[in-house]
């Protein structure tokens, strides 16, 4: 599908003569050509390029959107699933084997067959989920991988090398390629180490033996060389690095990353924001600046002296402090809105009663979860924004990263060879721990394995979408 673009508004990114336009706009009175020209790598890592390509501003404007076809059969055999199963989402190389194919998903040489089918000669965008660092995810066992935290030469050779070279193929070079670059990484080495209270043994030991700085930047220099892809690295969400003490050390700690195994930050075209996450995209009813009889709605307990109270505003100032940190001055956010939704019938229609802060916020807010840091197959989630190119200033695009209808973790222990665990955050019946401030996980009921169809969950997410279907 082509993504339209929706934009009212001057954003902090465009593409040639149109900078000048942008630059006024923004007060900085500076014309900058933010279209770069990058040399197409057609040997394997370390050898020589031979042809040129213009790399595009925004991959997302004035594209096609590749649609996963096993994704969208799931969809489409869903009741009421029709109306979404076009929609483009990511494909995820979650382990070693999914590169060459695993049993009813394709591998990534057919997903790019299949994109160059589906592009027609026309511009399209492939979306693509760079995720199996060694230790992965190390405070979240429901999406743990199959690398130890050690394995960092297998993830280089096995995992990375692989798909760089099937990326660099020139049959997909006109293709747009977009990658996530290991989500649910980066902010575990400030938020969940010692001396924090959040700490994790295996964070800890990944903090250590720097694993997923090194992979990170591994991946962003191979990947990065390649002149048709755009690399977009996870930044958590508001929920989690929207806190003073997480935003600028988040920040730092993706610029070490991208000065790390050969990257550079201009390997970083953008970052994305709520991957498989539901950080509502806006809140309409309430604002970080307000007050309720005199308390400001920071100190709710919802809020809990957050800087952001929504993922766009958090997006749009995350990127400003990325720039300032030193990445490009043009780089754009992606925001994940395949489950931020919240519609719904509890879906509040007007603020809350001004009565306490808490009830302000509590009656008001359109994000459901009984706590931010609940992340796992939330109960009553929605889809959210389709997926749009250049929605607001800053913004590349709205995506569906993680495709809906994926658990995020198994209900309860299921043995499996993809090395993935059971965590306590995706039983119904948990009631917290230090990362949601020992509240009830909010988790629907028998959940499959990370990854696996959900099909409770996707006629959940039909039903409560926002807008509406």
């Amino acid at each position: 599908m082509r993504f339209p673009d929706t934009r009212t508004k001057p954003r902090a990114r465009s593409i040639g003569v149109l900078a000048a336009a942008v630059a006024c706009a923004l007060g900085t009175g500076t014309l900058v050509d933010t279209t770069t020209t990058a040399t197409a790598a057609t040997t394997p890592a370390g050898g020589e390029s031979t042809a040129q390509q213009a790399r595009v501003d925004n991959p997302y404007e004035g594209a096609e959107v590749y649609v996963n076809p096993d994704w969208s059969a799931k969809a489409a055999a869903e009741p009421g699933g029709d109306a979404v199963a076009n929609e483009p989402t990511g494909v995820w190389m979650d382990r070693i084997a999914a590169i060459e194919g695993t049993p009813g998903a394709r591998g990534l040489r057919a997903h790019l067959d299949e994109a160059v089918r589906q592009a027609g000669g026309d511009p399209l965008v492939f979306q693509l989920v760079i995720y199996n660092l060694p230790g992965r995810d190390c405070s979240a066992l429901a999406s743990n991988g199959e690398l130890g935290p050690e394995e960092i030469g297998r993830y280089k050779h096995d995992y990375i090398d692989p798909i760089a070279d099937i990326l660099d193929d020139p049959a997909y070079s006109d293709l747009r390629i977009v990658t996530t670059v290991e989500i649910d990484s980066l902010p575990n080495l400030v938020t969940n180490v010692t001396p924090r209270e959040t700490a994790m043994p295996l964070c800890d030991e990944m903090k250590a033996n720097g694993n997923y700085v090194e992979g990170v930047g591994y991946a962003l220099n191979r990947l990065g060389d390649i002149p048709n892809v755009y690399n977009y690295v996870d930044a958590g969400h508001h929920g989690w690095i929207g806190w003073e003490n997480n935003f600028g050390a988040s920040a730092e700690i993706f610029y070490e990353a991208a000065t790390t195994a050969g990257a550079t930050p201009s390997d970083v075209h953008g970052f994305i924001t709520n991957t498989a996450n539901y950080s509502a995209l806006e809140e309409p009813h309430f604002d970080v600046g307000d007050t309720v009889n005199g308390t400001p709605v920071r100190q709710s307990s919802w809020v809990d002296w957050n800087q952001f109270v929504d993922e766009l505003s958090f997006a749009q100032g995350f990127r400003d402090r990325l720039v300032q940190q030193g990445f490009d001055s043009d780089i754009g956010m992606l925001i994940d809105t395949s489950r931020n939704g919240w519609g719904g019938s509890e879906r509040p229609s007007g603020p809350g009663p001004m009565t306490t802060v808490d009830t302000y916020v509590d009656e008001g807010k359109v994000d459901r979860r009984i706590h931010l840091g609940n992340w796992c197959n939330q109960a009553g989630a929605g889809l959210g924004e389709r997926p749009t190119a250049g929605p607001e200033p800053g913004i590349d695009a709205y995506v569906w990263m993680k495709p809906p209808g994926e658990s995020d973790g198994a209900s309860e222990e299921i043995p499996n060879d993809e090395g993935k665990g059971f965590d306590r955050m995706c039983d119904p019946t948990y009631e917290g721990n230090a990362l949601n401030q020992y509240q009830p996980s909010g988790a629907l009921p028998d959940a499959p394995i990370s990854g696996h169809w959900f099909s409770a969950q996707f006629q959940e997410l039909l039903a409560n979408a926002y807008p509406p279907l």
